[in-house]
């Protein structure tokens, strides 16, 4: 069963959070759910590999063509989804 709920986010954040959602494919309201179900299912010390895979966007696997810059941004968007990390 799902519960509605509402939360106030700051305006920068709102908008980032949107365009994330846009980039994944998904709705704002999937994107926050799935935070939600990450952070409460505790921290992993290893990224998802399709953090790396969803910075592609022409449809193709895109990682051989820039894989360094890729890898380094997942890095960085799988240490800002873990609580407690640096």
């Amino acid at each position: 069963m799902m519960v509605r709920t509402q939360i106030t986010l700051h305006a920068e954040h709102h908008a980032r959070a949107k365009a994330r959602a846009a980039v994944l494919g998904v709705s704002f309201a999937e994107y926050m759910r799935r935070l939600v179900d990450q952070d409460l299912a505790g921290s992993s010390k290893e990224a998802h590999v399709s953090i790396v895979f969803d910075l592609g966007t022409s449809g193709r696997a895109d990682i051989a063509s820039d894989k360094d810059r890729m890898v380094a941004v997942a890095t960085a968007a799988a240490k800002r989804f873990r609580p407690g990390g640096p």
